[in-house]
């Protein structure tokens, strides 16, 4: 007999996990299907820490969100008892009208938010271990800092199984087939059926969404941790989180001295080199090693000890590097879940809420229009006016 659940989350990393736990919390029948084990490291969602700022640079319309996601991480770490958020403060360095020292100045001040702009002398007395350029400030996010990925979902994954949620493990979905009253999910052990379906399924997603087969690209991510000259300037309260605007040579991000191995570092979307998700991580190679140790010898002299490990992992990129959540074009029934575009978790407590609000109510008080399908669809339309004038022009 094939089981009936109101509702089943495919895919329990970040978005998945924290939608699952909702759901369970407000009494719904619900199912999650992991086609690994919870935080594997062939997801998004691994690797001891993650980025969350409230002063966002990408785009002011994600402050909102991310004023609720404060909260709600709040509430998690309440309902378990255990630290998920640490607020070390976040610097974001560069050039003062590079796209994300001007970005995140313009962010506060539209919201009203708290924030500190020092220069490079400011830099030097209280940060000692960031090298600037003459021409380069920092804007400080007091309430920025890191979050603890695999916490964040081991901790969902546990309320939503108190709150009554089945969860199963090692259990990949192969197809998701719609009919008159309702979804059959089907895996290569069971079939399940349910009302709603959120896919939340990472680098996958595609597979179960065929219209982003040509829009959401699994890329491969790099990150490295060095074990630090001197471990006084590396310590969180002298050395925060960070974003740097290298120009044409990309960003970088890191975090202090927060666990044994020492201080972290990356760039974002690496080499934006594609992956096949379904093949294991293309190995660190001597290129991507050259890369990060060149830019934290340079920027980051104090930090810059042994390197003592460095792997790969991976983004989900959609074209505008915006996040997807919405309903699935002509089939409500179905919500699809990000891809995030590297900047997703610390996101991932509110778009559990709003996740689970589309598959029960179809709909969210929360704003997230600029996430929807017709705004991909816009974007990419726009995207692709210049080119299409210029064949014109060109003929």
């Amino acid at each position: 007999m094939t089981a009936q659940y109101d509702v089943a989350v495919i895919g329990l990393g970040a978005m998945g996990s924290a939608a699952l736990s909702y759901l369970a919390a407000r009494g719904v029948k619900a199912i999650g299907i992991e086609a690994f084990h919870p935080a594997h490291a062939l997801s998004s969602s691994h690797g001891d820490s993650r980025l969350i700022r409230l002063g966002y640079f990408e785009d002011p319309s994600y402050v909102p969100l991310l004023k609720q996601a404060y909260l709600n991480w709040q509430a998690l770490e309440t309902r378990l008892r255990s630290d998920i958020l640490a607020a070390t403060g976040v610097l974001q360095i560069g050039k003062p009208d590079s796209k994300i020292v001007a970005g995140t100045r313009a962010s506060c001040q539209l919201h009203g938010l708290a924030y500190e702009e020092l220069g490079r002398e400011a830099m030097a007395s209280r940060f000692p271990a960031f090298q600037l350029d003459p021409d380069e400030i920092a804007i400080f996010d007091p309430r920025g800092g890191y979050l603890r990925p695999e916490a964040a979902i081991a901790g969902y994954l546990k309320l939503a199984a108190q709150d009554g949620a089945v969860l199963h493990f090692g259990e990949k979905i192969t197809a998701i087939e719609p009919d008159d009253t309702g979804v059959t999910i089907v895996s290569a052990d069971a079939r399940y059926r349910a009302k709603k379906v959120i896919v939340s399924t990472g680098v996958w997603i595609a597979e179960l969404v065929p219209a982003l087969r040509l829009h959401a690209q699994p890329i491969r991510q790099v990150v490295a941790w060095y074990q630090p000259r001197d471990g006084f300037a590396v310590r969180p309260e002298r050395m925060p989180c960070f974003l740097r605007d290298e120009g044409e040579g990309g960003s970088y991000f890191g975090f202090p001295a927060i666990g044994a191995e020492g201080v972290k570092i990356g760039r974002h979307a690496h080499f934006l080199e594609p992956i096949d998700p379904n093949l294991p991580n293309p190995p660190v190679n001597d290129r991507d090693t050259a890369l990060l140790d060149g830019f934290i010898a340079k920027r980051l002299p104090a930090a810059a000890g042994q390197r003592v490990n460095a792997v790969t992992c991976r983004y989900t990129m959609l074209p505008s590097e915006d996040f997807l959540i919405d309903l699935l074009p002509g089939d409500p029934r179905i919500v699809v879940a990000s891809p995030c575009s590297g900047h997703g978790f610390k996101f991932a407590s509110v778009i559990g809420e709003i996740l689970a609000d589309l598959a029960l109510d179809g709909g969210t008080a929360l704003p997230v229009s600029a996430f929807s399908f017709s705004a991909m669809e816009d974007f990419l339309a726009k995207r692709a006016a210049p080119d299409a004038i210029s064949q014109t022009s060109g003929g």
